[in-house]
């Protein structure tokens, strides 16, 4: 059993990657309203893939009916691998793994998606570091192929194997990084999203025309503002203050522009509001 904590966008796609490849999940939230705000997601990406040939209808209901949720955190005791999927917080996400360490068996892997967050410091929180690791999906997580796995200090070959098939035996294409800010997606991805925005604050052009030449001129499937707007403007600002913490370099300083948009309650697309609106 498998089991996904945190059933935001992100946990409710990985939640559903898992079951779709027969794996019987527990999703757990803090509510019970998130959690059915989650089941009619996945229900509805399930859907989508079977109107378009992608999943029989058999496949898409058997997918659902693997998928159970929990508000409890001691229903994911049994699990034999934990994908934590909450809140890019590093101290609530050392409580938690602190937490299921003492609640898994101790050969369950302990894992992250986190986007930023150091695995090295989420492992020193359990007694079991060689089996705590990085899971890091790409978002939309049903149709992105990449896994980021990410190894801390203490991260044992045999718990990366595991992972690693694992990710391969859901359709993933899995790249092993090891433990530094932002690994390798957003080390390289946020300083460009924050040199967009820059361009914004400066009045160098309008979101628009800076998307547009991304788009056109690099090939880019979406520009880096519109792509911000879907990630969350808190969310890339969480991550630049790691990066630029943990790195101690000026240039991933976050613009002001970003930090007074957060500050205003425009995140993007989630609130209705950020470079556009929805």
């Amino acid at each position: 059993m498998i089991a996904v904590l945190g059933a935001g966008t992100m946990g409710n796609g990985i939640a559903q990657v898992f079951a779709q490849h027969g794996h019987d999940v527990v999703l757990r939230d803090l509510g019970q309203p998130i959690l059915d705000k989650a089941l009619g997601s996945i229900e509805k990406s399930l859907g989508k893939l079977a109107e378009k040939g992608r999943l029989s209808a058999a496949d898409r209901d058997a997918a659902r009916a693997r998928i159970t949720t929990a508000t409890n955190l001691g229903a994911v005791s049994s699990a034999s691998l934990v994908v934590e999927a909450i809140v890019e917080n590093q101290q609530v996400k050392c409580d938690l793994f602190r937490e299921l360490d003492g609640l898994t068996t101790p050969e369950t892997i302990l894992a992250s998606n986190t986007s930023s967050i150091s695995i090295t410091k989420l492992g020193a929180a359990t007694r079991r570091p060689d089996k705590v690791i990085g899971m890091h999906f790409m978002n939309p997580v049903p149709l992105m192929t990449l896994v980021e796995v990410i190894r801390g200090q203490a991260t044992s070959d045999a718990s990366t194997h595991a992972v690693m098939e694992l990710a391969r035996s859901l359709g993933k294409t899995p790249v092993e990084v090891n433990d530094y800010p932002g690994f390798v997606s957003n080390r390289v991805l946020m300083p460009m999203i924050n040199e967009a925005i820059f361009c914004v604050y400066e009045n160098v052009a309008t979101p628009e025309a800076i998307d547009e030449v991304m788009k056109l001129g690099m090939n880019h499937p979406m520009g880096p503002l519109t792509l911000a707007d879907f990630i969350g403007l808190d969310v890339c600002l969480a991550i630049l203050n790691v990066l630029h913490e943990g790195l101690g370099d000026p240039k991933y300083r976050p613009c002001p522009l970003l930090k007074r948009m957060v500050d205003a309650g425009w995140l993007g697309r989630k609130s209705g509001r950020g470079f556009y609106r929805y």
